[in-house]
């Protein structure tokens, strides 16, 4: 309850500052709240304020505080910590990390960009800052304030970081200035910042960084300007506190670094030990100590010196643990104890000083008087005093030093005649207890804040100018009486304090009478009643109460004369170089310094630069006290934006003309006031005038472009607005109502119609249902009565037939009876006929078999004896020799052929193979013997039955046919026995037949062998004799050339003479005929006739080759076109490179002078037809080059076709070398080298050629990067229209809505199609220069992916463009960029439409329904699966529905989202929204190889050099 009670009071309590707030508690607990208030107080409401806020605070219809802190708090809730207020930019502490803001690609989009065109960015006010010195060639500066812990610090380096990403300049020995200019912040903060309770990293000091920038726009130099650094932390800390960082940092360095300065825990410290906050949430002072390190390095530091800064800190730390007791004489001190003793001796060894002097110089003060000089001792508390003061002075020194040396190691550039400061100052400070730092703090933003009101007010007067409106005066609250109050001489509080200052005897008290009495009659003077110290001034953001106490002691600006004397003493170079021996003259110079009198004058030369400058605000603002994320205290802020006069600015705006509207939103949103002068044909700013006139308005503005209005007369106009839209209401209210009272009445009007209808339906189906009754009832009546006659007409049916059958099977049964005895009658006469018939046949039947038994024995006895002749086995033996001669045929073929095959093999297998012609010998002389028996056997049978007397038939002598039939069996039995082993013998020899197989099998496989290992042989020979062969013709080139360029002909005849070695058995080839070839070809280059011919006057072949390369090149310079598809220059210089053979000779120039005609030829960056044309020849020569050249050292070169002979190529060689010289080896090279490209035969490739093709690939990248560059930067301003819809016309307004869209629709479409018809240009463009699909495809794919991220991060960054309206006019623009991909093919698109699916499913999401029903599960798996969890919840925040008025998703989705996005910062995953254009080159030579088809380097030559000599193998065509 009471949470929700204080939550009640916050939102409540502008309500009860402006009337009275009410509370009491109900019987159930509930919290009743009444507020009473006047409605004249009670501020207006904007209701069609977006509900993500605006950008811009000066677009706000209410420009008042509740309406700003609304605002505020709006976009807080969304992370927007950035807002506008004009050209003042609101930051507000997110007390979270947001990288995404301040990476790389956010400076990429934040470059160049328009004020306020994207979304509000601390980027964008140092864009501003940066164009505008650029552009005027005036300095600017950039003034960042606020309290502390809001952000100051980290805006400034956000802001240095920008300048030097836009100003990065290589400086000497590897740093850059910009780099030591970032580097200063660590070693600053190290030094002048602290934890305070308002802040873990506060600056104690303030800062103004000027950046010198060269007329290039380049980062030259730097400097870096200090103020009021508080020196009193040094001694003094409040807890929970802490001192300034580098003690800490100190106490966590290394162990060896520790005991070198004898530290230890920072408890054990007197200057440190006052507050009990010794180390920082997540931060490790450990890692920062070596972070300040690698700074100062970088800087500019030197290791000595960061070793002396770190004794001077470690001596401060152990300075303040000496502490003091009375001594033996009155107001006297001695060192306390050991201990302290002990510090005392480390500190006086730390600063290289006397130990007895440095005690001396704190428990001592030396008087000198004009007689004498007098030593005076010090009680305990003054020599405290004079220690802590000892050691705020060595601090304050190493500080300054610190800066000093900053700016020496950065450098001022002398030449640079503009800068842009960056002001990082401490914020209105008001504290319980307020002293002598508050008040310098609050009198530098007094200052501030009066140039802070003049610039306001000279934009307004700038506003209204550029308008060209007619205005007077503008009163605002000037503080220049505060400023009189404090710094005015004599009189100002300063002046009063230094002059008390000089007077010994004054203390706080006469000082703060003096002030009372002083400004007893000054308004912004007030005397506190309960207290004699203090004194409260009335500041521009409220009233503020100092305590004078300490106020003299800290104005004092001296060092104690011994403390100078002693450290300037010391040994240590860098601690005497801190306190330098002060000129005579100003140390007997009574004139007194005072830190108030040197920050005036440090502030007055602050205020001079600055108003030399072009001023640039930004306001940090802090959300809440426990600096945690996503809290937002109303009070504190508002007090916050009163301190940094942002409200000031309010009501400096509000004085004049508070609202302002462009005559479009003027129109759009009064102009139902009027419809008539909207119907008529005006202007628009006539329009406005009508409007206003009508409405009778007085005190208003028209300007050239803005309807500026006075203070109310906003609320007044829309009171006016919402009284029309109330009545259209009620009207249309009317209407409804009218219409839902007749749909009623129609509804209930059918309800009676069909209710009577249902009725009368029913009585008509109960007349239906009984007539059906009566209807059945007389039809079962008729059934019945029509069953009972037929009943009784079957009974009497039914025994008329059962008589009549009784009768008829009586007279069935008596005729059976008589068939049957007349059928068993005649059956036993059929068989007594059957048997007698039977007899009968039975005697004759066996009478004729025994006669032909008879006849069948004499026949067989015959026919026995012819068996006994022919029967002796000489069908078996006929047989088997058959078989025996058909295997002997095919064994003898198969020896022939094997005999045929094994030429070169029948030493090796000539007793094998006599051992197979013995064992066929052997089987032929079996055959042979076999053929003979049978031819005997043959001839005895033929004579035995020539022999053998003739058959007498003799029946009756049945026994000497028996004998015979026995003899005739004994011999048949025989010849089977003799069968039976002669198909044995055969059985064998059939064995010893499959074993011959067998081993001719394994004879067969093993030449099969020999012939694949031979045919190896063989190639691996041809190969050799071609690889031989080749470089027996390069020799023989070259000998040729060498002939032609000798001097003499003696120096001919002393060459020695070429040969060609004779291939022999040992070296593995043998080749017949090759010696003759050798000695014609010694002949012919030894033949003295041909020698005088070569010696007849002619060109040298090198200056033949060099014209014919300078031909070369001419001809190429020109456009050579295409031939087919086939870029003819490509091929052109591939053949002549081939013919030259330029690919592997050591050094040549013609690849040198090909890569400068090109590089000269792509010189003109706007001719997007020459790039295309030497795409393609690039692309296609590197091609040719890619399957030609291989690494010198690589294998044996593999031919694609063999050549016929060996001879026959040392035929050509010979005959190539008896040609003249100019024409030496063209026959011979025109034979190996021109062919079709399936027929390319790869070149050992020397170093010039290799370089040659890494030089062209880099040309072929570089123009595919200039067309694609090119393309991109002509589409680039299109696609920055094509992102935010247009704006509908005045005329649109009344035309209705579809009228609009579509004039809306077309004015869209008109930048869409600008890009369609440079895509098309382009396309055309590649095409006509045969550009390869591959790289086609490669270019529309990046700038389809450039398209897709310029689109995607405009839509992100702007909010205006995340509207449904603004999605409907990307979707239709992103259709016209589908067709034209369907238009381009796959071909030439390829993946190109693919690249667009960010922006896609961002449009698909701006456009989609009901939003607050869809799940983050459905949102990131089906309507954005691309998206990020960042770039989903930017664009969640920032839609904003223009059309239907709906909202965006649900508050439960956004909390998800941002659970998901800390969970993944936590996880060290990039949390940047923004997309990154790819500008890398997509593709690699081999690619190119693989994707692109081969090409036949058949092309007619041009006509430069088609008639000369030099180039005629360009006219021979490959077969």
């Amino acid at each position: 309850m009471e949470k929700c009670f204080g939550l009640i009071v916050k939102r409540f309590m502008f309500i009860s500052q402006m009337g009275k707030l009410d509370s009491h508690l109900e019987e159930n607990n509930f919290l009743v709240i009444t507020v009473v208030t006047n409605i004249s107080k009670v501020f207006p409401k904007d209701t069609e304020a977006p509900p993500g806020g605006v950008d811009d605070m000066t677009k706000l219809s209410y420009l008042h505080e509740p309406g700003v802190l609304q605002n505020l708090a709006t976009r807080y809730e969304l992370n927007e910590i950035y807002t506008y207020t004009g050209n003042i930019l609101i930051a507000v502490n997110p007390f979270q990390r947001l990288p995404h803001l301040y990476d790389t690609h956010m400076m990429e989009q934040y470059k160049g960009a328009t004020f306020g065109e994207l979304s509000p960015h601390v980027f964008a006010v140092a864009d501003v800052a940066f164009r505008a010195m650029m552009n005027e060639g005036k300095s600017n500066s950039i003034l960042v304030s606020g309290e502390s812990g809001a952000g100051k610090t980290e805006t400034t380096k956000m802001l240095m970081r920008y300048l030097a990403y836009l100003g990065g300049r290589s400086g000497v020995e590897g740093r850059t200035v910009e780099q030591q200019v970032l580097e200063s912040n660590p070693v600053l903060e190290a030094f002048g910042n602290a934890k305070t309770v308002r802040n873990n990293n506060s600056s104690r000091f303030g800062k103004f960084v000027e950046i010198q920038f060269d007329k290039n726009g380049r980062i030259s130099g730097a400097a870096i300007r200090t103020y009021l650094l508080e020196r009193s932390r040094v001694c003094q800390i409040s807890d929970p506190e802490r001192n300034y960082h580098c003690f800490y940092l100190l106490c966590a360095a290394p162990p060896e670094e520790r005991e070198k300065y004898k530290l230890g825990n920072p408890k054990s410290f007197h200057y440190l030990n006052q507050s009990n906050c010794y180390e920082l949430d997540g931060v490790n002072d450990a890692h920062e100590y070596h972070a300040t390190r690698r700074a100062m390095d970088v800087v500019g530091i030197s290791e000595e010196e960061q070793e002396a800064i770190f004794r001077v800190v470690a001596a401060v730390l152990h300075l303040g643990n000496i502490e003091f007791a009375k001594g033996k004489d009155i107001d006297s001190s001695i060192i306390k104890d050991e201990e302290s003793r002990f510090h005392l001796n480390m500190t006086a060894e730390l600063l290289n000083c006397d130990a007895k002097g440095l005690e001396d110089a704190m428990i001592k003060r030396v008087m000198v008087t004009p007689e004498e000089v007098i030593t005076r001792p010090l009680d305990p508390d003054s020599a405290l005093g004079s220690r802590d003061a000892l050691a705020k002075t060595i601090y304050s020194r190493l500080f300054d030093w610190l800066v000093n040396k900053i700016n020496d190691s950065i450098g001022q550039d002398p030449n640079s005649k503009s800068l842009i400061g960056v002001l990082d100052i401490y914020g209105f400070e008001s504290f319980k207890f307020n002293s002598f730092e508050q008040f310098c703090i609050n009198f530098t933003n007094e200052k501030l804040q009066q140039h802070f009101n003049q610039h306001v007010f000279k934009m307004e007067q700038e506003e209204y100018t550029k308008e060209e409106i007619n205005w007077s005066y503008i009163e605002f609250v000037d503080n220049q009486d505060v400023l009189d109050l404090i710094e005015k001489k004599p009189g100002g509080i300063i002046a009063l304090l230094d002059e008390a200052c000089m007077f010994p005897k004054s203390t706080h008290e006469t000082f703060a009478q003096k002030l009372y009495q002083t400004f007893k009659n000054n308004k912004r003077f007030i005397k506190p009643k309960l207290s004699r110290t203090s004194f409260s001034i009335s500041h521009y953001a409220g009233e503020v109460t100092y305590l004078a106490d300490l106020f003299l002691d800290k104005n004092k600006d001296y060092v104690v004369a011994e403390h100078q004397d002693l450290l300037s003493a010391s040994k240590c170079p860098f601690v005497a170089s801190l306190f330098p021996l002060l000129p005579e003259e100003s140390s007997k110079s009574s004139k007194f310094s005072s830190i108030g009198s040197r920050f005036k004058l440090q502030l007055q030369s602050l205020m001079e630069t600055l108003n030399s400058t072009e001023p640039h605000y930004i306001r940090c603002v802090k959300p809440n006290n426990v600096l945690k994320p996503a809290i937002f205290e109303n009070l504190n802020i508002i007090q916050q934006l009163r301190c940094g006069g942002v409200l000031e600015a309010i009501r400096i705006s509000c004085a004049g003309y508070p609202t302002r509207r462009t005559f479009y939103e003027f129109l759009l949103r009064f102009g139902v006031l009027a419809p008539e002068v909207l119907e008529g044909n005006y202007d628009d700013k006539v329009a406005c005038q009508m409007i206003l006139d009508k409405k009778g308005l007085k005190g208003y503005q028209v300007g050239k472009t803005k309807v500026f209005l006075r203070a109310g007369q906003m609320a007044e106009l829309d009171a006016r607005r919402a009284e029309v839209l109330g009545n259209a209401a009620r009207i249309i209210q009317r209407q409804i109502r009218t219409y839902i009272a007749r749909k009623e009445f129609m509804a209930l009007r059918k309800a009676a119609i069909q209710l009577q209808s249902q009725w009368r339906g029913k009585l008509a189906c109960k007349l239906y249902e009984q007539m059906r009754r009566e209807a059945s009832a007389v039809r079962i009546q008729k059934n019945l009565r029509r069953y009972t006659a037929r009943k009784s007409y079957l009974t009497v049916w039914s025994t008329a037939i059962t008589l009549q059958t009784g009768l008829r099977a009586m007279t069935a049964r008596n005729e059976f009876r008589f068939r049957k005895q007349t059928k068993a009658a005649i059956l036993i006469q059929a068989h007594l006929r059957c048997h007698r018939a039977y007899s009968y046949y039975k005697s004759l039947q066996k009478a004729a078999i025994v006669s032909q038994c008879g006849w069948r024995r004499r026949v067989a006895r015959r026919e026995l004896r012819k068996l006994k002749m022919a029967a002796r086995e000489t069908g078996a033996l006929k047989e088997a020799k058959d078989k025996l001669e058909k295997r002997v045929e095919e064994l003898t073929w198969r020896l022939q052929f094997e005999k045929r095959l094994r030429t070169d093999l029948e030493e090796a297998k000539a007793q094998e193979i006599a051992k197979f012609q013995d064992a066929l010998h052997e089987m032929q002389l079996q055959v042979e013997e076999a053929n003979a028996r049978v031819i005997k056997e043959q001839e005895a049978a033929r004579k035995a039955i020539e022999e053998a007397p003739p058959v007498i038939k003799e029946t009756p002598v049945i026994v000497q046919d028996t004998e015979k039939i026995d003899l005739l069996t004994a011999e048949v039995e025989s010849l089977k026995a003799l069968l039976l082993s002669e198909s044995k013998a055969a059985e064998e020899a059939r064995k010893a037949s499959t074993d011959a197989e067998a081993r001719n099998a394994e004879l067969v496989k093993k030449l099969e062998d020999a012939d694949r290992k031979m045919d190896q042989l063989q190639d691996s020979m041809q190969r050799l004799e071609e690889k031989l062969s080749n470089s027996e013709s390069e020799n023989q080139v070259l000998r040729q050339q060498a002939l032609a360029m000798s001097p003499t002909r003696k120096a001919v005849s002393a060459l020695p003479k070429p040969t060609i070695v004779q291939r022999t058995p040992e070296n593995g080839n043998i080749v017949n005929g090759e010696m003759k070839v050798a000695s014609d070809l010694t002949l012919s280059i030894s033949n003295p006739r041909e020698t005088e011919s070569e010696e007849k006057p002619q060109k040298s072949l090198n200056e033949k080759h060099q014209e014919n390369q300078d031909l070369l090149i001419r001809c190429i310079t020109q456009n050579l076109g295409f031939s087919g598809s086939k870029p003819v220059a490509a091929c052109v210089i591939y053949k002549c490179l081939l013919h030259w053979r330029s690919f592997e000779v050591e050094r040549t120039s013609v690849f040198d002078r090909i890569i400068q005609t090109i590089a000269s030829a792509i010189e003109v960056h706007d001719n997007n037809d020459v790039l295309a044309y030497w795409l393609s020849n690039s692309s296609t020569l590197l091609l040719l080059l890619q399957h030609t050249l291989k690494a010198s050292g690589a294998a044996s070169l593999t031919p694609q076709r063999r050549r016929a002979t060996s001879a026959s190529l040392f035929g050509r060689m010979s005959q190539g070398l008896r040609t003249p010289p100019q024409s030496a080896g063209i026959s011979f090279l025109n034979g190996r080298m021109l062919g079709r490209p399936d027929d390319l035969r790869q070149v050992e490739a020397k170093y010039p050629a290799l370089l040659f093709k890494q030089q062209l690939t880099a040309f072929l990248e570089k123009i595919y990067g200039m067309i694609r560059d090119s393309l991109k930067k002509e589409i680039a301003p299109l696609i920055g229209l094509c992102i935010q819809a247009p704006r509908t016309s005045r005329a649109s307004l009344v035309k209705g809505r579809s009228q609009a869209n579509a004039v809306a629709q077309q004015a869209l479409m008109a930048h869409w199609q600008s890009i369609v018809k440079s895509l098309n240009s382009y396309l055309k463009t590649m095409k006509a220069n045969y550009v390869p699909p591959f790289l086609v495809r490669k270019v529309f794919t990046q700038i389809f992916s450039f398209i897709n991220v310029q689109l995607f991060n405009s839509l992100l960054l702007r909010r205006e463009c995340c509207s449904f309206s603004n999605g409907e006019y990307v979707k239709s623009g992103l259709a016209e960029l589908e067709q034209w991909c369907s238009y381009a093919t796959e071909e030439y698109a390829g993946s190109a439409w693919d690249e667009l699916k960010h922006i896609r499913q961002a449009v698909e999401f701006l456009v989609i329904h009901q939003k607050p029903k869809k799940t983050l599960n459905e949102i990131m798996k089906e309507l954005c699966p691309v998206l990020s969890i960042q770039q989903l919840y930017r664009i969640s925040t920032m839609y904003w529905d223009d059309k239907y008025g709906t909202h965006s998703v649900s508050s439960e989705v956004i909390s998800s989202m941002r659970i998901m996005m800390t969970e993944a910062s936590n996880n060290s995953v990039s949390s940047s929204f923004l997309l990154d254009d790819d500008s890398s080159i997509p593709f690699t030579v081999d690619d190119i190889s693989k994707s692109m088809k081969q090409v036949d380097t058949d092309v007619d030559p041009p006509s430069l050099i088609r008639e000369n000599s030099g180039f005629v193998f360009l006219l021979q065509r490959s077969e």
